[in-house]
């Protein structure tokens, strides 16, 4: 077993969001409030109640909405709309920042990219991440000049970087965790450099304590992109995530209410009405005695500079060694060329409290799960849907997607023959 990473930054990070009063889709205080100034109306008044007003919450209520003119209700705990898409405007330096960690939209499937850019214009954006190994920015993920910087290559082509990844990638006669499937894709420097220390950070434990399912995506390029995404479409909305929520939100059949615990709420609605639940599916049965499923949450120490032009050469700078006990710096201002004589920085950290981000697929949990799942099966006209009440992790467009797929196959009145998309999966974690 290794030893921890010790080192420790202040605990304090959530309280320091500065939100100016230009931003959208925020609640002026703690209180239930009706968003967009809705007349309120009785539960009995609705046709369908949904738990969550983010990607998923959001994307079905549009399309009951839009297709088959249902009113909806969406509840949201939080003061915002967007989940944890929602971005704002930093009342200090004036830039779009995100308050759940940076958010980059990329997509093989047309299906979803047709849908997003109906709310509002999207730009393209090519997403880089850089990571400070041993002093030196190199590309992330792993590129031709990534191995040439860390490894002391002198590699110059395709041919050679595929030559190299062989006679460096472990072989195992079964792969059994996380450490041995990480080695087998790109050898053992690469692992120590790059991925062994940035997994505990991320997920406080070694990737020889996770399931192989954990790593088996990392991405290695056998060439010079520098792109940390590859899916055909890779774009940002104009005016941010939360611009996107309003848009969609935008339709008379659809009311959102803030600052509101659907549990407070739940007895009165009608047994008759559809709820599409998107929360933590252990939350929704936890008068049950379960145990709780796992996740691992983000802490964001948040610093900011005045009169400073770039702290960081790039957007995203992870930190995959054990020297710094955050995991990558985040510079909002790059992303879509924001202008500000100022500058705000993001320091993330991973947590086992806060808000659930990341379930921590190994055998305890998903085993807890498939309990859950038995219980979720037998609700009647409760929907479960989303990354929270499937206890996976969903990449944006796979959320949009999940969501447009669900409601095909659960409420569409006319059955279209519509084969479901299936694409390769590329984790936004690493």
């Amino acid at each position: 077993m290794q030893k921890e990473v010790k080192k420790e930054i202040p605990k304090n990070f959530r309280g320091d969001h500065h939100i100016s009063k230009e931003s959208a889709g925020t609640a002026p205080d703690s209180n239930p409030w009706v968003y967009n100034e809705r007349k309120e109306r009785k539960i009995s008044d609705y046709d369908v109640v949904i738990v969550g007003c983010g990607l998923s919450g959001v994307v079905i209520a549009r399309r009951f909405a839009e297709e088959q003119k249902l009113r909806c209700l969406i509840v949201e705990k939080r003061n915002h709309i967007g989940g944890n898409c929602y971005d704002y405007i930093d009342e200090d330096t004036g830039i779009l920042m995100n308050m759940y960690g940076a958010h980059l939209f990329h997509t093989n499937s047309k299906r979803v990219f047709d849908f997003v850019t109906r709310f509002g214009k999207w730009v393209r954006w090519e997403h880089q991440v850089v990571g400070n190994i041993d002093g030196m920015l190199c590309p992330i993920p792993p590129n031709i000049t990534t191995v040439n910087m860390v490894c002391g290559a002198q590699i110059k082509s395709v041919k050679e970087m595929d030559e190299w990844l062989t006679k460096n990638q472990v072989k195992y006669k079964e792969i059994k965790n996380g450490e041995q499937m990480a080695k087998s894709r790109v050898g053992p420097t690469l692992y120590e450099k790059i991925f062994k220390h940035y997994t505990y950070k991320q997920w406080k434990k070694y990737p020889e304590d996770l399931d192989k399912s954990v790593l088996a995506r990392i991405p290695c390029r056998n060439n010079y992109d520098t792109r940390y995404f590859s899916d055909k479409y890779q774009v940002l909305p104009e005016k941010g995530y939360t611009n996107f929520f309003v848009e969609m939100l935008d339709h008379e059949l659809i009311d959102v209410h803030l600052n509101t615990d659907f549990f407070k709420l739940k007895e009165s609605i009608p047994e008759s009405t559809k709820v599409i639940y998107t929360g933590p599916v252990d939350r929704y049965f936890e008068q049950k005695g379960y145990e709780t499923l796992e996740y691992r949450s983000i802490n964001f120490h948040i610093e900011r500079f005045k009169n400073y032009g770039y702290y960081q050469p790039n957007s995203v700078v992870n930190y995959p060694g054990k020297e710094v006990p955050f995991t990558r710096i985040i510079e909002y201002k790059h992303f879509l060329y924001q202008k500000s004589p100022h500058t705000v920085i993001v320091k993330e950290t991973t947590t086992d409290k806060g808000d659930p981000y990341y379930p921590v697929l190994n055998e305890r949990n998903m085993n807890l799960f498939k309990k859950y799942k038995a219980l979720a099966d037998k609700e009647t006209n409760v929907h479960f849907v989303g990354r929270l009440a499937n206890y996976k992790y969903f990449n944006m467009d796979q959320a949009i997607l999940n969501a447009l797929e669900y409601f095909d196959d659960k409420f569409c009145t006319e059955k279209k023959n519509k084969a479901k998309e299936h694409y390769t999966f590329v984790s936004d974690s690493v």
